[in-house]
């Protein structure tokens, strides 16, 4: 049996396995650095299909490694599976683990004969916090050759393009009184907070393309008849790199501190995780994974098309600069959803949506072993000219 053949026959071998812990994580979500109950199922199905684990990497609770083999080009493919607040597994991290785990362990089957080794990183907390972040000022993608995993999309995309982020909390600080009797003796936080809104939403006429900020009221005081002393707004800015971020930053700072200034209120600031840096996707390896999602069936209409790619931000942006990646979205109908709604996180356990479990796990795997067997790409990814 060749190598193609391998992995389909061991993907379909492990279908029930694999389906199960889709489900599993969905029925499960969990937050952030809090994902216990989907880092161990992960876990104790790599055990099972006899991959060497090692739990809390870099001191981080819920990440995991599990590997096999000790060939020279080294494969890593990366897990997600934390969830969202209030509509769970809307951007289906359960189907990113399942089909990570899975090419894993149609991989390692394989990792003699292929000369590789192959690496499953559990990594928590993609949502905002960035694990893989973590993993990497760790040293835990420092041998890796190249690094992949799917995400499931309306549409079906070679890649998107993403955006560098940050997560903050703004936090204003005023002076209580009552709203009625003496509003004067008062500083109103929220007041500070809503000019700063107003503020930002005027500066959007002037924002540059892939400028984004988003933001949402998380403290607005206790009591109506209480000017509130405490107001918390939680912001996401985005700018197509770093550098750009940093300048968009800068214009944000401006609007909070007119709502400072403008009440008499104090303001503060308090970073949330790391910044998501944008993305480089390797286009050699990415055009392997093409033929293998080919394949299976799937086609690239909107990217054939010339069609803008949709914007998103991820960690695995930071891995990309440190490692050759991709990082493709995999097509699941949703009926006109789409990620971090109700209805997207319903369509992660359809019957479609298992068949992407599958597709995913299937496609990964195919990519790596045709990177393995392509001598100048895997030449290149390695770093050396004599294998």
């Amino acid at each position: 049996m060749n190598a193609d053949a391998s992995v389909r026959s061991a993907v379909a071998a492990m279908s029930e396995e694999l389906i199960a812990l889709s489900h599993f994580i969905h029925a499960h979500p969990e937050l952030g650095y809090r994902e216990f109950q989907s880092a161990d199922a992960v876990a104790a199905e790599a055990e099972r299909g006899g991959l060497t684990v090692e739990r809390s990497p870099a001191g981080l609770a819920t990440a995991l490694r599990a590997r096999a083999g000790a060939g020279s080009l080294h494969v890593t493919l990366c897990a997600e599976y934390d969830a969202l607040p209030d509509v769970g597994h809307a951007c289906g991290h359960n189907i990113i683990a399942a089909s990570s785990l899975g090419a894993a362990l149609a991989l390692a089957r394989l990792s003699e004969e292929l000369d590789i080794t192959v690496t499953l990183l559990g990594t928590p907390s993609e949502e905002g916090g960035g694990g893989k972040i973590d993993l990497i000022n760790a040293g835990y993608f420092s041998d890796a050759h190249l690094a992949m995993m799917i995400h499931p999309w309306p549409d079906e995309r070679l890649e998107a393009r993403c955006l560098a982020v940050d997560h903050f909390d703004v936090t204003f600080a005023g002076r209580d009184a009552h709203a009625s009797a003496a509003p004067w003796e008062g500083v109103n936080a929220l007041d500070a907070l809503t000019i700063s809104q107003v503020a930002i939403g005027l500066l959007r006429q002037h924002l540059r393309p892939g400028d984004q900020v988003h933001g949402i009221v998380t403290d607005g005081g206790g009591a109506a008849n209480i000017i509130p002393s405490r107001a918390v707004g939680r912001f996401m800015a985005r700018s197509n790199t770093s550098d750009d971020l940093a300048l968009l930053r800068a214009r944000l700072r401006n609007c909070f501190e007119a709502g400072a200034r403008a009440t008499g209120a104090t303001v503060s600031y308090e970073e949330l995780g790391h910044q998501f840096s944008h993305m480089v996707s390797d286009g050699q390896i990415l055009a392997h994974y093409r033929r293998a999602a080919e394949s299976l069936g799937r086609t690239f209409p909107h990217d054939d098309a010339g069609k803008s790619a949709p914007t998103i931000s991820t960690d695995m942006a930071n891995v990309s600069l440190v490692v050759p990646s991709i990082h493709p979205l995999l097509m699941i109908p949703t009926h006109g959803a789409v990620n971090h709604q109700p209805e997207f996180a319903a369509a992660c356990v359809t019957e479609d949506a298992d068949r992407a479990v599958l597709d995913g796990a299937t496609a990964l795997a195919l990519t790596a072993v045709s990177v393995a067997q392509d001598r100048a790409l895997r030449n290149r990814l390695i770093g050396r000219d004599d294998y």
